[in-house]
């Protein structure tokens, strides 16, 4: 499968299909509150610097102080981690020194707990309003279960640095619309030169189905590649990963590979025992194959790298091919770190789980 457009697209997305484009922040800036809430802080905050005056916290200016933070969470993230909920709780007592709890140890241990709940009402409010990225759970937490399943199994969350998890439809956009451009696509890509701006629009522009479908429908990988055949093109797999997680895997893979690997081969040669042990079958665990053309041989593999040379090719080879669910989806890949990073970006493109054998090792990448 060849790729016909620019390289150079990947670093310019259409943000029409976009809920988020950026990661959570270092240091969490809060946000301005309504006018009334900022006098009363600014007034605490007076009281705090003179004698260290705690502002007495009313119901009604809790619940706007947690709406307003709960909101601008969001907005990076649907499921924050304690650490997320506790950078926010010290940076709130930090910009407004008179929220400092006198019981806690940390002074803002009751703001993280009360932040933890607010979002989970917060996530019910979007629910509520039909948003896909928590919708998706509806009926999976609390005593009750909606289809009899344990409560909280199988709850669908990003994976880590994925900021557009289940994206929103584009404004003004439907099902139908969206499979009007699907098709275009599809028809687009049967052409010999594909138009590559054409694509990239389409694509941009159908991000938020194509997530809906495998996140939450699943297909089968035979599926996705007819449905989506702009999908598995080299340019289209680092845009989707940039759609995904709003960053370039390629610009910063082989400069990370190139400073990594020197290092894990001098430590994989010192190795002796146990890990040397686990080494050698994790080597084992790697297929390597000589000009093999027969689908029967590698149908059973479910995420694979197929190095296809007469001699040597693992070192050099001809060419490497992608392999997912039994099913070639690229091909005529010029090196072996190549497909590793299309690979690794198809795996977010396509929500998959992690080879279980390298599951440590797509850890280490995705850091």
């Amino acid at each position: 499968i060849c790729d016909t457009s620019s390289l150079a697209d990947t670093d310019i997305l259409s943000v029409s299909s976009l809920d988020r484009s950026h990661h959570w922040p270092e240091v969490f800036d809060i946000p301005k509150f309504s006018v009334d809430v900022e006098y009363r802080l600014h007034q605490g905050n007076l009281l705090y610097l003179r004698d260290e005056t705690c502002l007495k916290v009313t119901k009604e200016l809790k619940h706007d102080i947690l709406e307003k933070i709960a909101e601008t969470m969001y907005a990076f993230k649907v499921y924050p981690t304690k650490q997320d909920f506790e950078s926010v709780a010290k940076a709130l007592v930090q910009a407004h020194p008179c929220l400092t709890e006198s019981g806690s140890p940390s002074g803002w241990d009751g703001w993280k707990n009360s932040l933890k709940f607010k979002m989970g009402n917060y996530r019910t409010k979007m629910r509520q309003l039909g948003r896909l990225d928590v919708s998706i759970n509806a009926g999976k937490r609390g005593k009750h279960t909606t289809n009899g399943d344990p409560p909280n199994k199988d709850i669908k969350k990003p994976r880590k640095g994925e900021i557009n998890y289940l994206p929103e439809y584009p404004e003004g956009m439907d099902d139908h619309n969206l499979e009007g451009a699907c098709q275009i696509l599809v028809n687009e890509m049967m052409k010999t030169k594909p138009n590559g701006s054409l694509v990239k629009k389409k694509m941009d522009v159908t991000f938020a189905l194509r997530r809906k479908e495998v996140v939450q429908d699943k297909p089968a990988m035979s599926q996705m590649v007819h449905r989506w055949p702009a999908l598995f093109t080299e340019n289209q797999v680092y845009c989707e990963f940039t759609r995904v997680v709003g960053k370039n895997l390629r610009d910063s893979f082989f400069g990370a590979l190139d400073d990594i690997a020197p290092k894990l081969i001098d430590l994989f040669r010192k190795k002796k025992g146990l890990t040397s042990q686990l080494l050698a079958e994790l080597l084992r665990q790697t297929k390597i194959c000589s000009g093999v053309t027969d689908e029967d041989s590698y149908s059973q593999i479910s995420v694979g790298l197929l190095c296809v040379d007469q001699e040597h090719p693992q070192h050099n080879p001809s060419k490497v091919v992608i392999i997912l669910e039994g099913s070639v989806v690229m091909d005529d890949l010029t090196s072996l770190p190549q497909a590793f990073c299309l690979l690794f970006d198809l795996i977010y493109a396509l929500h998959l789980d992690y080879p279980k054998g390298m599951k440590n090792t797509f850890y280490l990448f995705s850091r």
